[in-house]
């Protein structure tokens, strides 16, 4: 569900027109994601918001770290989405699973996922989550990482291929969807932005977006 305004400009991706202001602020809102999880999350602070998709090639680099690479692609979907409106404040965000320095990213497909799931069984693995936000009429341009260490269990293969089955995780970095049956493979989850593991840290984002303008609690009265 998108909750703002219609959309239809050719100047914008995917047919996207510039969408109207968000309530307590100037400048409308963009997320420049087309995850399901990041637009339900950013549902919760009850601000009007456009979507986005942004068009970056996600390869990592020769030898980048899982946190380097979340960083650079979360700072690099806010402003390819900015480019095409620069007067919007525009969220970007990206999520990697850090096994031991190896980056893991959404496995795609079955196969993939139950090497992932085998690799981290038993394993501590860092779910490096970044958020980026950026208006490129004010110059505003700022990220914050938030970063999730989670201890998996040893699991069995006959569980990882059931967990497969029912949840077909295959969009999520590290085959790890822990808002669903996903958190059955979690022995614990050690995080300061609860919201972080599925894909966008809530706590970081309303104070990157309050520094850009968006005025999460003034009242309507006192935001015209």
């Amino acid at each position: 569900m998108n909750p703002s305004a219609p959309l239809a400009a050719p100047a914008a991706p995917r047919g996207l027109e510039p969408p109207l202001p968000s309530q307590g602020t100037s400048r409308p809102l963009i997320l420049g994601s087309t995850s399901r999880y990041r637009r339900e999350l950013l549902e919760r602070l009850r601000v009007p918001f456009d979507v986005a998709a942004p068009e970056v090639d996600e390869t990592p680099q020769p030898g980048e770290a899982p946190r380097a690479l979340a960083e650079r692609l979360a700072l690099a979907k806010a402003r390819a989405v900015a480019q095409a409106f620069p007067g919007a404040v525009v969220i970007g965000s990206d999520q990697v699973a850090d096994l031991n320095g190896v980056p893991l990213g959404k496995p795609g497909n079955h196969a993939r996922a139950v090497l992932q799931l085998r690799q981290m069984r038993g394993q501590a693995v860092v779910f490096q989550t970044a958020v980026a936000v950026v208006c490129l009429e004010t110059g505003f341009a700022q990220s914050a990482l938030a970063a999730v260490r989670v201890k998996f269990r040893d699991l069995g293969d006959a569980e990882i291929e059931h967990y497969l089955r029912a949840e077909q995780p295959y969009d999520c970095a590290g085959s790890a969807k822990s808002e669903g049956l996903g958190i059955a493979l979690l022995e614990s989850i050690d995080s300061d932005d609860p919201t972080a593991l599925i894909g966008l840290p809530l706590i970081r984002t309303c104070r990157l977006i309050s520094a850009a303008g968006i005025a999460l609690l003034a009242p309507r009265e006192a935001a015209r």
